[in-house]
């Protein structure tokens, strides 16, 4: 934070959470996001630099994704914000902790183009709903409550394609995980198990238990993978050895992933993937 500014005179008080400010020295906007700070600050018209409330200070113009909410913050229906504190108050009491700063812009912009297009009719279509219900059932609970909130106070249907688009959002908000990566992953996802199934010419049903173990194991060894994040695996001889087959179709994988994705796979991820390759071809074989 820069010593310079002694204050920050509030410009607009976008939500309890959410403040924007200019800073009394340098003239510069910045947006403050703090639990509660809007809400004590409506009758000050100033934030000193120095309170305790103040969790996290964005300069606008220091990244170029805030110009997009500049001049969104100046068009939000502060009715979308009263709804995106609660929706982020019952975010926070079923997973305690500091949520993702993005959360309390973005999560707001999503509702109200999500109110546009349903009062406009235009249809909301997600691919990816039953995997989101089978992956993030927690998350899809509060995201299906928020939707209830956002039907009642504006006066429209929200679908349950739409509850899937908002688990998103809550899951971001907890797992630092952007919403643009989740729906790269889920279509990774789709695209790795459809490779599965005619490589091996196999059919499982959707939403079995060989379905939902695959899917998520492959969700979260590719969310891995983009986070750069090492995994040990001391079964990397073993595997390779013992699972020649499952092994060679997962390098299939791997530079499926690696082309879409443009990211480096490592063998543990590899000889991962095997082993649950194997566990699933082993259950379809007693199976049949």
């Amino acid at each position: 934070m820069s010593r310079e500014i002694e204050t920050f005179l509030v410009q607009r008080v976008i939500g309890n959470n959410v403040v924007m400010v200019q800073g009394s020295k340098n003239g510069k906007e910045y947006v403050i996001i703090g639990k509660g700070i809007g809400f004590a600050v409506k009758d000050t018209g100033a934030i000193e630099v120095n309170d305790q409330r103040i969790e996290k200070l964005f300069r606008l113009e220091d990244r170029e994704e805030w110009s997009q909410y500049q001049i969104l913050l100046e068009d939000i229906d502060p009715k979308v914000m009263k709804i995106t504190d609660e929706i982020i108050g019952d975010i926070t009491s079923q997973f305690p902790g500091k949520l993702n700063d993005k959360i309390y812009l973005a999560l707001p912009s999503h509702i109200q183009f999500t109110i546009y297009r349903l009062r406009s009719g235009m249809d909301i279509i997600n691919p990816f709903l039953q995997e989101t219900k089978m992956t993030f059932p927690k998350e899809f609970e509060i995201a299906f409550k928020a939707a209830g909130k956002i039907s009642a106070e504006f006066n429209v249907q929200i679908p349950e394609d739409e509850v899937g688009f908002l688990t998103y959002h809550v899951y971001s908000a907890v797992s630092n995980v952007p919403v643009g990566q989740l729906v790269k992953v889920s279509n990774m996802v789709n695209e790795l198990l459809e490779q599965i199934r005619t490589e091996q010419k196999i059919t499982f049903e959707h939403g079995s238990m060989n379905h939902v173990r695959l899917m998520i194991h492959l969700r979260f060894s590719l969310e891995r993978i983009l986070q750069g994040s090492l995994i040990d695996n001391p079964f990397v001889k073993h595997i390779k050895k013992e699972y020649r087959t499952e092994y060679k179709l997962a390098q299939k994988l791997g530079k499926v992933i690696q082309s879409r994705l443009e990211v480096q796979v490592p063998e543990e991820e590899l000889c991962f993937l095997a082993m649950h390759l194997h566990r699933l071809f082993q259950t379809i074989e007693k199976n049949k």
